[in-house]
């Protein structure tokens, strides 16, 4: 009998053993699995170099749950699938204020931006600019871009739409060399979404767009980007904020360095 509670004791202790050693949380971030630059399953994206940075600075590991941005449904429907079917807890980019989950404090702003060949001294500064009615312009669907052309009136005409967010076989850089080979002569798109792979055409000109009050409501081109939590996780929304607030510093320099662009609209990107 005596034997038998020692053996019991050393089994309980090793059971103790094997679950103190796995974490009682984690950060439970929803991504995209294939849509570089943003994430995939290889932590490559900027979105992934934050979750892994947010996980350390919580002391938690980070666990993901893959879906896709793209497709049927769009973003919307990722967000459904993923953090509102509470299989994860946070998405790493949202804009601030969202009507579809609760947003964090801002981390970061970015804007759209024309793209364009240096060599063509474009003087492409807004949406009104005279130019644009001269050339080609690509730009992607369902995106504050189109409804600016449209107003203008250059789509149909000089409008080329691509579908990156549609195609789950497409990526951003395909528009960029769009831009380089000559087959549109200007880009309108988010920074964000090409900024890592700018450093393989440094020859392209990058401005971003303004907003604007010339026709009708005003234009917003420029947003601010938070993390997004369920509707009613106020507590972990605050840990969050309390998190970016600290290290803000740091969150921008992850970044800087994976060709996010923070600055003003009107501002050159050398």
């Amino acid at each position: 009998m005596k034997s038998g509670s020692i053996v019991i004791r050393i089994v309980i202790a090793g059971l103790a053993g094997v679950f103190l050693a796995v974490p009682a949380h984690a950060l439970r971030v929803c991504a995209d699995a294939d849509y570089l630059p943003y994430s995939n399953r290889a932590a490559e994206g900027f979105e992934n170099k934050v979750a892994a940075a947010m996980a350390k600075w919580l002391g938690e590991p980070v666990e993901y749950t893959w879906g896709s941005y793209r497709g049927h449904g769009g973003f919307s429907q990722f967000l459904a699938t993923t953090l509102d079917a509470k299989k994860c807890d946070v998405v790493m980019s949202i804009p601030y204020g969202s009507r579809e989950e609760l947003t964090t404090h801002p981390y970061y702003i970015s804007s759209y931006v024309f793209v364009f060949a240096k060599g063509k001294r474009y003087s492409i500064a807004s949406m009104d600019s005279p130019e644009l009615k001269q050339l080609r312009v690509g730009f992607e669907r369902d995106t504050p871009a189109e409804d600016a052309l449209k107003i203008r009136g250059l789509i149909p005409g000089q409008g080329i739409a691509f579908d990156v967010s549609e195609d789950s076989n497409a990526s951003p850089a395909t528009m960029l060399t769009a831009v380089n080979s000559g087959r549109i002569d200007v880009l309108i798109t988010w920074e964000p979404a090409i900024g890592s792979f700018l450093r393989t055409y440094p020859d392209l000109e990058v401005v971003a767009v303004p907003n604007g009050r010339t026709l009708g409501p005003p234009e917003q081109f420029a947003f601010p980007m938070s993390m997004g939590v369920r509707e009613g996780d106020d507590a972990f929304k605050q840990r969050l904020d309390d998190i970016i607030q600290s290290h803000q510093a740091e969150l921008t320099t992850i970044l800087a360095e994976n060709g996010v662009r923070l600055y003003t609209p009107g501002q050159s990107v050398p």
